[in-house]
């Protein structure tokens, strides 16, 4: 078996061959003119001239090879106390026929289709039907706010729009319709069609002849058949969370991302056909369209749709609960689910309650995997905990332990290494407009050298000018990740920070992930958050947020001197670091991004947005609160 060393020389010295021989196992209706079309740079192609559908390598192949009862799909319901599976037979004949509902309402090959759902087996039905006729879905997270979904809505122009009556939040309703309805009369381009999905615990009102009743349209529609498209034709569009004004398209195409998906699942993650994978994510998020829908369907496993959360949904054991009951392999989840797991279940009992013989890895991204959490997952697992790095514009991860190549030594608080296609630098974040690599190390800006592999963005949509002035200027024949961070000796990848979170404290710069590893190390730390805030004398100085675990009674003034204490000590007197502040909460998106840049404008006093993408608006104002009690400049929101 090739190691990881040689692996990843082939895929940057042989980048063609290397990506040719991965293609080897997708069925192509017609094989590429040239694995990589580089003719008009940096507008880089994969597999040109090559012909595929991605609905029938993800589902109807896996039937035609005799495999059509191997279940495909578990759909796990907590908040509904349901519980379905779906055979890859059953998910084609349910896909053919939605597929069919859209044609019948004049869907067709370039078409765009709006999918506004709750985590249900529809949601991946809708985005499979899309890809089965050649329309270009753009899935839009459920429960969205009105202003957000039209200036998504007025972006891509969807012909029709698919959606649902409600979501549903732990133990509440989210009714979907009035948000749609308020989104469409706002937007300039207005859907011909709405295919609505009645949920039981929430009816919908249909309005005459715009809204369709999904069930009614599925049951008399006649099955469509897969529709083979260019390589380089657009699969979907994906708007970047947190957009406001006009938001940016993360396009991605059809042939590079069905390879790469196809050889990231089996080699990073080290999953063969028919294991059970989960990702507890959302498909309104890139981490639910790579793993809970494309990469383990064309791979033939069993993927997990799980409608629910870490906690609540009963209890901090859910994950565990899901993972004994569908015996899953790998998991991969984000680090903010397991800090709140931790911060409920410190002693890991309900993981000890639990048959998990069969559980292999757990796969953390989305938030920097703090070392204190990896030790305690790794304690109470007794499996490998990979962090990983990669974003919505990547597609799949970038830096990574590849446990299908060869496990490498694990370091805490690092990705590991770049993964095999991907030539990651570490640059000189200041020295825009130029190229300058930094030693072994230093901190600066993360960047790739292009071409990007198959599987990464290849544009936005509809807009190249934007594409280049977003990612592609900064350091010309790079791809500007804006994440900071270092590379070590050992080419072991430390992420830190995004490079806007990079403080500058009297002319030394500084990571706030730096210090949040120290405060995370706090024995009654459950999780944390360092910005930096305007001084006049230093520019900037850090201050930490800090989240205690479940049942500390602890002085809240004694634990922040303990954690100032602990930076001081352990980072020294640069980081000029004097505040930390206990917050009932830190505000996050709904795929538990910390809000960041949110807090640091509240503590400088400044105008700021409500986040479109903020999972609980309430833990805003609590910091809001927090910051304004302790001497920092308290505005309104715009």
């Amino acid at each position: 078996m090739t190691g990881y060393a040689e692996t990843y020389r082939r895929s940057l010295e042989r980048p063609e061959e290397f990506w040719a021989e991965a293609a080897e196992a997708i069925d192509w209706e017609r094989r590429w003119d040239r694995v990589l079309d580089d003719g008009r740079p940096p507008f880089f192609r994969w597999f040109a001239g090559g012909r595929l559908n991605t609905c029938w390598n993800a589902v109807d192949r896996h039937v035609a090879a005799g495999r059509g009862e191997r279940v495909a799909l578990i759909w796990d319901s907590p908040v509904t106390g349901q519980i379905g599976h779906f055979t890859y037979l059953e998910l084609r004949d349910e896909v053919a026929r939605l597929a069919g509902v859209l044609a019948s309402l004049g869907v067709a090959k370039g078409d765009r289709v709006l999918i506004y759902m709750p985590m249900v087996p529809e949601a991946a039905f809708a985005m499979l039907a899309c890809a089965r006729i050649g329309a270009i879905h753009s899935v839009v997270f459920g429960g969205f706010a009105a202003h957000e979904l039209a200036t998504r809505i007025d972006d891509a122009k969807p012909r029709v729009i698919l959606s649902a009556s409600c979501g549903i939040e732990v133990n509440r309703i989210i009714p979907y319709k009035p948000l749609l309805d308020a989104a469409i009369a706002e937007a300039r381009a207005k859907p011909e069609h709405c295919v609505i999905l009645q949920r039981p615990m929430c009816h919908a009102e249909l309005v005459p002849g715009r809204d369709h009743d999904w069930r009614e349209l599925a049951a008399a529609a006649r099955q469509a058949e897969c529709v083979p498209v260019l390589a380089t034709d657009p699969l979907y569009i994906l708007y970047t969370s947190g957009t406001t004004g006009i938001p940016k398209g993360v396009v991605r195409d059809n042939g590079g991302h069905a390879v790469a998906l196809h050889w990231s699942l089996r080699n990073i993650y080290g999953v063969q056909p028919d294991e059970v994978f989960w990702t507890a994510s959302d498909v309104g998020w890139v981490v639910g369209h790579s793993y809970i829908v494309y990469a383990p369907l064309l791979l033939g496993c069993t993927t997990v749709m799980y409608e629910g959360k870490p906690v609540g949904t009963p209890d901090a054991g859910a994950f565990w609960r899901v993972i004994e009951q569908h015996r899953v392999r790998v998991f991969f989840t984000a680090p903010t689910a397991f800090r709140a797991i931790k911060r409920e279940d410190p002693d890991g009992q309900l993981i000890r309650s639990r048959n998990l013989d069969q559980f292999r890895a757990l796969f953390l991204a989305g938030e920097r995997a703090d070392p204190p959490t990896v030790a305690w997952a790794e304690e109470q697992l007794r499996v490998p905990v990979i962090d990983h790095w990669w974003q919505t514009e990547t597609g799949w991860p970038i830096g990574a332990n590849c446990l299908g190549i060869e496990r490498l030594p694990v370091k805490r608080g690092s990705c590991t290494r770049a993964v095999p296609g991907w030539d990651i630098r570490v640059l000189d974040a200041e020295a825009e407009g130029t190229v300058r690599e930094l030693p072994a190390g230093e901190i600066g800006a993360l960047a790739v050298k292009l071409p990007l592999p198959p599987g990464a963005l290849p544009t936005l949509w509809h807009d190249d000018d934007t594409f280049v002035r977003s990612y592609l200027t900064t350091f010309p024949g790079f791809y500007q990740t804006g994440d900071a961070g270092s590379i070590d000796a050992d080419r072991y990848i430390h992420v830190m920070t995004r490079t806007d979170d990079i403080i500058n404290v009297a002319a030394h710069r500084l990571s706030t992930g730096e210090i949040e590893e120290v405060l995370a190390a706090h024995p009654d730390v459950a999780e944390c958050a360092v910005i930096g805030v305007a001084d006049a004398l230093k520019g900037q100085v850090p201050l930490g947020l800090l989240v205690l675990k479940a049942g500390i009674k602890r002085s809240a003034d004694d634990i922040e001197r303990e954690a100032v204490q602990l930076v001081r000590d352990r980072i020294g007197p640069v980081a000029s670091f004097k505040t930390a502040l206990v917050v009932a909460g830190l505000p996050k998106t709904r795929s538990g991004k910390i809000l960041r840049g949110t807090m640091r404008r509240i503590a400088d006093g400044e105008l700021y947005p409500m986040p479109a993408t903020i999972d609980d608006p309430a833990v805003l104002g609590e910091i809001n609160a927090a910051l304004a009690n302790a001497g920092y400049g308290k505005r309104d929101r715009v």
